[in-house]
This record gives C-alpha cells, structure tokens and sequence, in this order.
C-alpha cells in the first residue's frame, strides 16, 4: 500500500505555481476538508437509507442530547433556530411517531418533547452506521495517535475558537 494518498498530489500540482505554499499547511487542511466531506457523504447516505431527513435527524439528535426529552425553546436554542421552526419540526416527527408531546415536570403550563421508542431507534440506527464509519477511519492509528491527534485538533480549534478576542 502506498502512503500517497491524493492530497500529495494535489500538494504537488501546486507547489510550482504557488511556491510559498506551505505543503504541511495545506496538506493539513485539505485533508480535513476531504474527511468532512467524506462523512457528510456518508452521514447523508445514512440518512436516505433509514428513510431520514437531515432536518429530522438533527432534532432527534439535538433531543437524545438531552436525554431524549426537551422543551421546545431548549431544542430551538440547540439547533439555533427560531421556536416556530422547532415547532414545524416536532409536529412533522410526531406524525411519523418519533416523538410524542409531554406536560412538563417543572412547569405545567409547558409541554416538552420525548423520543419515542422508533424515535430513539431511528437516531442510534444512523449513529450506529456513522460512528462505525469514523472508527474505521481511525483505525488508521494506534490509540495513542488517535489521543495525540484529538490533542492537536483541539489545540487548532482554540485558535479557531479565539477569533473573537
């Protein structure tokens, strides 16, 4: 097997014409965006073969965060949208029996929002598919790497993360 992979060649095309192009840099970078595409890819994939929406699986799994039961205005601030669009997306997941309306335990003028049983499995049949997918890429690595490499992103991240200030 080959420790080439694409990017070194696209690493290569381009090192003549951009001769202050930094090859680890960009080697870095366009693999991740390679790696972010490739699990969207699948994420999506995933999402068609269980018969999912994108929108769908997102609010299931904003819920499941949430140990599987929320408010609405919780799931609207976790999915950074307006309530009125949590709203369209709880009814559309109740006709389909993925979640059902719940009076609240702390506040009985509000009512929350539970993952039924085909709810909770429709989540964990993607997750079980898209997590099998990231453990076969990062088997790539010892453990050890897989530990120094989340290491690293999460030092990358903090830079990203501190744009602000």
């Amino acid at each position: 097997m080959s420790d080439r992979d694409h990017v070194d060649r696209h690493v290569e095309r381009w090192l003549p014409i951009l001769p202050t192009l930094d090859p680890e840099v960009e080697g870095a970078v366009t693999r991740i965006q390679f790696l972010t595409r490739h699990l969207r890819e699948v994420k999506e994939r995933t999402l068609v073969a269980l018969d999912l929406h994108g929108h769908e699986y997102d609010t299931l799994h904003a819920l499941a965060g949430r140990g599987g039961r929320a408010a609405p205005s919780d799931l609207a601030r976790d999915l950074a949208m307006a309530p009125a669009s949590v709203t369209a997306r709880v009814d559309a997941l109740l006709r389909r029996g993925f979640v059902r309306r719940i009076p609240s335990t702390t506040d009985r003028r509000r009512v929350d929002v539970e993952l039924t049983e085909a709810g909770q499995a429709a989540w964990h049949g993607a997750m079980d598919v898209r997590g099998a997918e990231e453990h076969r890429l990062l088997a790539a690595l010892a453990p050890h790497e897989r530990r120094q490499l989340s290491d690293l992103l999460r030092r990358v991240v903090l830079r990203a993360e501190a744009v602000g200030e």
